[in-house]
């Protein structure tokens, strides 16, 4: 088996395609009124939820589990902060070796970065 998507869930398609792909760069496979696809060696799916479906609005402003690698993640972090993107905190050197950062989309969605050692 291999991965082929991961989905993430927001609020706003439009706030979400900015981040993605304006602000963080990923490359946008393809663009719907019903989703948008990235291209993250995976897919990286992002989907808006109904705003008056209850159980759909819990899958919105999540810890994702994701982690998008990374070459440089201080130069990326730099980059990132200055264009206004929010992260929990700095990039950390994690006890396995790596450096890890969390960021937030404009849903509160939190996916990790990753520099592995």
């Amino acid at each position: 088996m291999k991965l082929y998507a991961v989905r993430v869930f927001v609020g706003d398609l439009a706030a979400a395609k900015r981040f993605y792909a304006d602000d963080i760069g990923l490359p946008v496979i393809w663009e719907g009124d019903e989703s948008l696809g990235f291209d993250v060696g995976a897919l990286l799916i992002v989907e808006p939820v109904g705003e008056d479906d209850d159980e759909a609005e819990a899958l919105v402003g999540r810890f994702v589990g994701a982690s998008l690698k990374v070459d440089d993640l201080d130069a990326v972090y730099r980059d990132l902060t200055a264009k206004g993107v929010r992260f929990e905190g700095p990039p950390e050197t994690q006890p396995w070796g790596g450096r890890l950062a969390h960021v937030i989309d404009p849903s509160s969605n939190i996916l990790s970065l990753v520099q592995p050692s």
